[in-house]
């Protein structure tokens, strides 16, 4: 706080307690009752910790939870923008340079019948899975076309203030800007040196891993709260190769 502004409150503080003080004291020369003065000055003070009570814990409390349960909402609303814009096709190119993809592919399926139990579940065996990542198994040209195209898309969701919020979604954006950037500057793609190839594996992982817990926690949102998209979202759904956007 600028020193201006502290000496302002000060002086705001005094003139009112001074006005105070001058309108009690007006109070007792008109009515010589310094008896009902005290009674009401008293009672004001002890309904003072009261209303702390109310304004600061619960009404406070109740307002915060109601404009975080809306901030919530509009960070989800540019999570589902992102998978739908680069987050899914994403995971169809990472599934490429993953060799051991198989093994976690058949096990995020996910249908109606899933309950939060079972995402919860699946969270857990996600957090287990080795990312055995390979940058030369896969179409790293084709990674690096598609997301290098991106970068403007990554750089307006980083511009946005509330996505400090979500810090796993955050994380998320970072590690698969930073893997856009690293791609940016590779010139011949086709011909690098073992220890980049090894480099990009590392940078692929990280975001692939993120990606995967970030998309099973927006499929779980969609479930419970947009069963439409949710539908939809099971029907395109990137580890499923029987996938298909049509209704059968």
């Amino acid at each position: 706080m600028k020193k201006s502004n502290l000496t302002q409150r000060v002086l705001l503080g005094l003139l009112l307690i001074l006005l105070s003080v001058f309108f009690y004291t007006v109070h007792f020369v008109i009515f010589r009752d310094s008896h009902h003065i005290f009674i009401y000055l008293l009672g004001d003070i002890a309904f003072v910790f009261i209303e702390v009570l109310l304004v600061t814990l619960i009404i406070h409390h109740l307002l915060g939870e109601r404009e975080k349960r809306a901030m919530l909402k509009k960070l989800n609303m540019v999570i589902g923008a992102f998978f739908s814009e680069l987050g899914t096709p994403l995971l169809e190119h990472f599934a490429g340079f993953d060799t051991n993809a198989e093994r976690i592919s058949k096990h995020l399926i996910v249908s109606d019948e899933w309950s939060p139990e079972h995402f919860t579940q699946m969270q857990v065996v996600l957090q287990g899975h080795d990312y055995k990542i390979d940058s030369r198994a896969g179409d790293l040209h084709g990674l690096q076309s598609f997301i290098v195209g991106k970068r403007a898309f990554l750089l307006r969701l980083l511009e946005n203030p509330n996505l400090l919020e979500h810090e796993s979604f955050t994380e998320l954006l970072w590690a698969v800007f930073h893997l856009a950037e690293e791609l940016s500057h590779r010139t011949n793609i086709k011909e690098l040196p073992d220890t980049d190839y090894n480099h990009l594996s590392g940078d692929i992982r990280r975001a692939h891993r993120l990606l995967v817990r970030e998309w099973l926690s927006h499929m779980e949102h969609l479930k419970i709260d947009y069963p439409y998209l949710f539908s939809l979202a099971v029907r395109t759904n990137p580890f499923d190769p029987n996938a298909s956007a049509e209704v059968k």
